[in-house]
C-alpha cells in the first residue's frame, strides 16, 4: 500500500498565488491599455487623417514606429523591401508572440466623422476597412505586454509586425515569404467589424490578376480593318468570365473592372486591360479556377487576333482557424463581457444607418458576442491567410460601427473618427492583450495550439502567389 505524502503548505500557497496572479496580470493589462487611451486615439486619428493608401504610407507608418521607439521597443524598419512596413520587438528568449497592424487605407472613400455622407476631400482616399483602428489597437496590445515583460511579469518576447498594404498587395505575403514569422510561437489578430466575436470564419482564398490585350491601331471609320481591337479581347475575355459563373460553386466570388479600354471611339485600341479577382474556400479550388481563366483569357487573344499577357498581381491564401486558440480568445472575450455605448452613440449609429437605407432601426445598446459553435464563414479575403500557414493565427472581430454599415464604405470610414470605433478599438487591444497573457503562461494552451497548426498544415502546399522579385513599389 503506497503511503500518501501531504503537499506542504507553502506549495499550496505557491500553487494559489500562481493562478491568482495570472488574474492579476488580466487586470493590470486592462489599466495598461486604459492608461493609452487618450495617445492611441491620438495616433489613431492621425492615421485617419493622413488616409494614405498601399504602400504610400509613410507619415502612418511612422506614427506607429514613434511610438513603439519611445516605449522602449527595438525597430527593424523597411521589412521585406517595403518602406512602409516593419518589425517592432520587445524581450528575449521563448514564447515569442506576435501582434499585427494594418494601416493603409482605401481609395476614393474620403469622408467627415459625420452620420450623413460627407466627403473630407472628393475622390480621396478614407478608412474604408477601419485600418486606422486595427493598426493602433495592435501597438495597444504590444505595449501593455511590454510593460509587464519590463516589470518582470512575463517571460519571453512580444512583437509588433507593421504590415503595410493589405488592401493591395498583401504585405504580410512578402513578410511570410521572406521569413519574418518563423520563429513565432503564436499570432495575434483582430479587424473592425459590427459584431465581437472569436472568429471562427474562415477567409477565402484569393488571386488578384490582370489580363493584357494587344492589338494594332487603325482609324476606326476609314479603315477599321487593317486594325485589331484589344478592346475587343477584353470584351470577349469578360464575357467568358460571366459565362463561366453558372458552372462554378458557390463558393466562388470573381469580379473585375476595366482599367484601359482605349482612348478615343475612333481609334481602333491597341492595348486594352482588365484587373479581376478570382475567390474561393480553399486554394485547391482557386488553382483550378485560375487554369479555367487562363484559357478563357488565351482563347479571347484567339478570337480577336491580339497577344494576351496573364499576369498574377498577387494573392491570399485562407485563413487555418485554430479552435484551441479561438476558445482562449473567447474566454477573455466572456470576462471582458459587451461594449456598451451611450444614448448620443446610439442615436449617432441610427442616424448614419437611416442615411445609409437602413430604415426603421431601432437600437438598444446591446451588440452581440457569438458563442461556440461558430458563426457562418466570411467571404473576405486577407494576407493574414498567409501567416497562418506559417504560424497558429488567433483572430478577433470587434464592433467599431453598427451592423448594417457596409464593408468598404464612407459609414466605416465616418466611425472610425468617433467614439463608437475608439471604443471597438480599445476593447480589441485589451482582448489580445488578456490572449497573450495566457499564451505567455500557459505552455500547455500553447502546445494544444501548436499541435491542432501542426495537423492542419501536415500536407501543406504552401506557396506564396506572389511574383518572385521585390515589392511593386509605387513611384514617389
Amino acid at each position: 500500500m503506497k503511503r500518501l505524502i501531504p503537499i506542504p503548505l507553502f506549495l499550496l500557497l505557491t500553487i494559489s498565488f500562481t493562478y491568482a496572479s495570472t488574474d492579476d496580470l488580466k487586470d493590470e493589462a486592462i489599466r495598461l491599455v486604459d492608461s493609452q487611451k487618450d495617445r492611441l486615439i491620438e495616433i489613431s486619428d492621425r492615421i485617419w487623417d493622413y488616409a494614405e493608401t498601399a504602400l504610400k504610407e509613410t507619415r502612418s507608418s511612422k506614427e506607429l514606429i514613434n511610438y513603439t521607439k519611445q516605449c522602449g521597443f527595438d525597430i527593424k524598419e523597411g521589412v521585406a523591401g517595403m518602406p512602409t512596413a516593419f518589425i517592432a520587438e520587445y524581450g528575449s528568449g521563448k514564447p515569442v508572440i506576435a501582434v499585427l497592424g494594418e494601416y493603409d487605407a482605401l481609395p476614393g472613400l474620403s469622408q467627415k466623422a459625420s452620420a450623413k455622407k460627407e466627403p473630407l476631400i472628393e475622390g480621396a482616399p478614407g478608412h474604408g476597412c477601419g485600418h486606422n483602428l486595427l493598426g493602433v489597437a495592435s501597438i495597444g496590445t504590444a505595449v501593455a505586454v511590454k510593460d509587464l515583460i519590463a516589470a518582470g511579469k512575463l517571460k519571453g518576447t512580444i512583437r509588433y509586425y507593421g504590415a503595410p498594404a493589405e488592401e493591395a498587395i498583401g504585405g504580410k505575403v512578402y513578410m511570410t515569404r521572406d521569413g519574418f514569422f518563423n520563429d513565432v510561437d503564436v499570432v495575434l489578430a483582430w479587424h473592425p467589424a459590427s459584431q465581437t466575436q472569436a472568429d471562427t470564419g474562415q477567409s477565402l482564398c484569393m488571386v488578384d490578376i490582370q489580363v493584357e490585350y494587344f492589338g494594332k491601331t487603325a482609324h476606326g471609320a476609314a479603315d477599321p480593318w487593317n486594325g485589331r481591337s484589344a478592346l475587343d479581347g477584353v470584351e470577349l475575355f469578360t464575357h467568358g468570365l460571366n459565362m463561366m459563373r453558372e458552372h462554378v460553386p458557390p463558393s466562388v466570388r470573381m469580379h473585375y473592372v476595366i482599367k484601359n479600354g482605349g482612348n478615343v471611339p475612333n481609334v481602333v485600341p491597341d492595348y486594352a486591360m482588365v484587373w479581376c479577382y478570382i475567390r474561393d474556400k480553399d486554394h485547391d479550388g482557386v488553382n483550378e479556377l485560375l487554369k479555367w481563366v487562363r484559357k478563357i483569357a488565351d482563347g479571347a487573344g484567339l478570337m480577336a487576333e491580339v497577344d494576351v499577357k496573364f499576369t498574377i498581381n498577387t494573392g491570399y491564401y485562407e485563413r487555418i482557424v485554430n479552435i484551441e486558440g479561438v476558445k482562449l480568445l473567447h474566454e477573455n472575450l466572456v470576462r471582458l463581457g459587451a461594449i456598451k455605448y451611450t444614448k448620443e452613440e446610439l442615436a449617432f449609429a441610427e442616424q448614419l444607418l437611416k442615411a445609409i437605407g437602413v430604415k426603421d432601426k431601432k437600437l438598444d445598446g446591446t451588440v452581440q458576442m457569438y458563442e461556440l459553435p461558430p458563426p457562418p464563414p466570411t467571404k473576405g479575403s486577407s494576407d493574414i491567410g498567409d501567416v497562418s500557414w506559417i504560424t497558429p493565427l488567433i483572430h478577433l472581430r470587434a464592433v467599431t460601427h453598427p451592423e448594417g454599415v457596409p464593408g468598404h464604405s464612407w459609414g466605416i470610414v465616418a466611425c472610425g473618427k468617433h467614439s463608437i470605433g475608439y471604443k471597438g478599438m480599445l476593447y480589441a487591444a485589451k482582448a489580445m492583450a488578456l490572449t497573450a497573457i495566457d499564451l505567455f503562461q500557459d505552455e500547455d494552451a500553447r502546445e494544444r495550439i501548436r499541435k491542432e497548426f501542426e495537423e492542419s498544415t501536415k500536407n501543406s502546399d504552401y506557396k506564396p502567389y506572389i511574383p518572385d522579385g521585390p515589392p511593386p513599389i509605387p513611384a514617389p
